[in-house]
């Protein structure tokens, strides 16, 4: 199928009921006190259904695990896709504020774990909600197929894939254009997007190193993998610097170093958590078979009793936004919002599982970024030069402010689809499909 660009024309914003955001806001606290976290979305899918089937949609739930996905149709015209992630983090919530969650969770490894939604996931269930009470009203003029999904596990890079797997685009619809958002560190009430390239690609490794444990006081008799795991640790920090062109951005990093019980025993295993980001795939092979490589040299250069196991576990491609539907997108977003709020921003190092929908179904797909703190206490950082200290996401402090926030998330994925969805191109030319 093809779909035409959404045209740069003056906002036609539909008109709003006027206790919409209220209710919306309220539903937000409601997910915000109760996280999930990934692949355990079941409260959270289930009250996204129950608020969905009201509006007309059609809802099936348990897609890909605890996906649910809304389907409306209004005659002949593109699908337009709107996606919102739903799972939380294992972080204990520092916000103080008083619908602060106090939940907690068994995780995969069987922790006890508190839980949060330090990453904002939370707007964008309350924003994608908002935006089909909008899209399925009558008044709301446009025709096609809009496709809501609501995806688990974006934080460990499996939902998109899971929802994909589960035949998302063959049960369902295939879209013209992949649509989302993303809330972030910046004032309320502003958007940024960029073109191409906007977030990185993510893998990540778990590695054990093995030893031969022993008494801390004959390191003679032992093999010792803390040694080897600190020289693995340092020896990675090369890869960047010593393997990357100058003119490519990547990072490696070394998130978790876990090894014995006791300062006098030398353990017989180390276990290290390494992620790299990058942004091509080029890059993103040299990193992967680096870091293979070092950790087996090492490995064999403190004469380990056995090779180490290296397993890759999360992997997310880079995140591209397609230029021509991008900058249709945009040009609606500005004709609504101003261009003093709509503004371009450089790749971000960030992950997301986002850019696998569009992958598999061959759509263009359009991601931005919502700002969420109080524009009164960014300009104040601004002034003060201490703009990195304001919590950012994935912080136990991250608490985006309810308004302007939902009321912004929500309007720009309504521009954003109806423009799509109205199908009308001021060049007359077709998007990508």
């Amino acid at each position: 199928m093809t779909a035409s660009a959404p045209a740069p024309a003056g906002s036609t914003f539909p008109d709003t009921p006027d206790d919409l955001f209220e209710r919306l806001a309220d539903t937000y606290r409601d997910f915000h006190r109760h996280p999930e976290l990934s692949l355990q979305e079941h409260r959270t899918a289930r009250r996204v259904a129950e608020l969905l089937r009201p509006l007309g949609f059609e809802v099936t739930e348990h897609v890909g695990g605890t996906g649910v996905v809304g389907l409306l149709r209004r005659g002949e015209g593109p699908v337009v896709m709107l996606r919102a992630d739903l799972d939380a983090l294992p972080v204990e919530e520092k916000t103080g504020l008083p619908y602060a969650s106090t939940a907690r969770a068994t995780d995969a490894e069987g922790r006890d774990t508190p839980v949060m939604h330090a990453c904002g996931h939370d707007v964008h269930i309350a924003c994608l909600l908002g935006a089909a009470e909008i899209l399925a009203r009558p008044e709301t003029r446009w025709t096609g197929t809009l496709l809501l999904v609501f995806q688990p596990a974006e934080e460990l890079a499996r939902g998109a894939r899971a929802m994909v797997d589960d035949g998302l685009f063959t049960r369902f619809a295939t879209p013209d254009v992949v649509l989302g958002q993303h809330v972030v560190p910046a004032p309320a009430g502003t958007i940024a997007y960029g073109s191409g390239p906007i977030m990185a690609a993510t893998d990540s490794a778990d590695v054990v190193l093995h030893g031969r444990g022993g008494h801390g006081s004959r390191p003679e008799s032992t093999v010792d993998p803390v040694l080897m795991a600190a020289h693995v640790v340092t020896r990675l920090q090369g890869i960047v610097s010593r393997e990357i062109p100058a003119a490519e951005a990547a990072v490696l990093t070394v998130g978790r170093l876990q090894s014995g019980t006791k300062d006098n025993i030398i353990p017989d295993r180390a276990e290290l958590g390494v992620n790299i980001r990058s942004y091509t795939p080029g890059t993103r092979a040299t990193l992967r078979d680096a870091i293979e490589r070092v950790v087996r040299a090492e490995a064999e250069a403190g004469a380990a009793p056995r090779p180490p196991e290296i397993t890759w576990t999360i992997a997310a491609p880079a995140t591209v936004n397609d230029p021509a539907a991008t900058k249709a997108t945009v040009a609606a977003l500005t004709a609504h919002f101003g261009r003093d709020r709509v503004m371009e921003q450089p790749p971000i190092t960030a992950s997301e599982d986002v850019g696998v929908f569009g992958q598999a179904c061959g759509a263009p797909t359009v991601f931005w970024f919502i700002g969420g703190l109080d524009p009164d206490e960014f300009a104040d950082a601004v002034s003060r030069d201490s703009v990195a200290s304001l919590p950012t996401n994935h912080s136990p402090h991250f608490a985006p402010v309810v308004e302007p926030t939902l009321r912004t998330g929500v309007q720009a994925l309504v521009v954003a689809a109806t423009a799509w969805l109205a199908g009308t191109s001021p060049t007359g030319s077709d998007a990508p499909s």
